[in-house]
């Protein structure tokens, strides 16, 4: 494969492909000018590619990166809605790679498509939104974890209820054990608050997200009390 300032034509295609995040991680080990301005070229390239699949429906899921308290979230929407979101821990090429298999390999990083969702996000984190808005998309659940999250997206801020009462919610009095992992599962944490989901006794219990995040997002909201 033929090579020109240090970058093959074929790691072009893939930047391209894979969008302006990735674009600009090419030639970065080659000699400083020319593989920089070819990376700068790939990823102005890309994202001019991934807005115009975006803009014009050709795209079936779009992905940005957005900051929050916990660092950069990963976001996900396919044309229903929210589809996923990702904390920063968990490997965006792995994210990706499971939503291409399970919804669409036709993803692109598409910023401006997510603007809606991050400034809902953004107003939450501020203690400026109670309620989320925005639409979303079920794909990533099965039918009872559909039923689980869609029981825990109807607790209101500053309210919790637990395993228990979501799984008897789920119309499954005795699947608390299955309701607790589906919450573990939750494709769209913090917009379906499975953090508002807690032990009978009052206690924590689980969060995939950690839970020092699980406790700040009670707090924030008001949910602890004198517990």
């Amino acid at each position: 494969m033929s090579r020109r300032n240090g970058v093959s034509g074929a790691e072009l295609e893939r930047a391209l492909r894979r969008g302006p995040g990735h674009a600009r991680d090419v030639g970065e080990s080659g000699p400083r000018e020319g593989p920089d301005a070819v990376a700068e070229a790939a990823h102005t390239a890309a994202r001019r590619l991934s807005d115009r699949l975006a803009e014009q429906g050709l795209a079936d899921v779009s992905y940005a990166p957005v900051d929050s308290p916990f660092g950069k979230l990963l976001l996900a929407a396919s044309a229903s809605g929210l589809v996923r979101l990702a904390f920063p821990e968990e490997s965006e090429e792995l994210v990706l790679e499971r939503l291409a298999a399970r919804i669409s390999p036709r993803i692109v990083q598409a910023p401006a498509r997510l603007d809606p969702i991050r400034r809902e996000l953004d107003e939450y984190f501020a203690g400026r939104r109670r309620v989320f808005e925005l639409p979303l998309d079920w794909s990533l659940a099965g039918p009872f974890a559909r039923r689980v999250l869609g029981a825990t997206a109807q607790i209101p801020y500053g309210r919790v209820l637990s395993y228990a009462e979501v799984a008897a919610e789920a119309g499954s009095p005795r699947g608390s054990r299955a309701a607790g992992n589906a919450l573990g599962a939750n494709p769209i944490p913090i917009v379906v608050p499975c953090h508002r989901v807690l032990r009978s006794g009052g206690s924590l219990g689980g969060y995939a997200g950690g839970l020092e995040r699980k406790q700040f997002l009670l707090e924030l909201e008001g949910a602890l009390g004198d517990r």
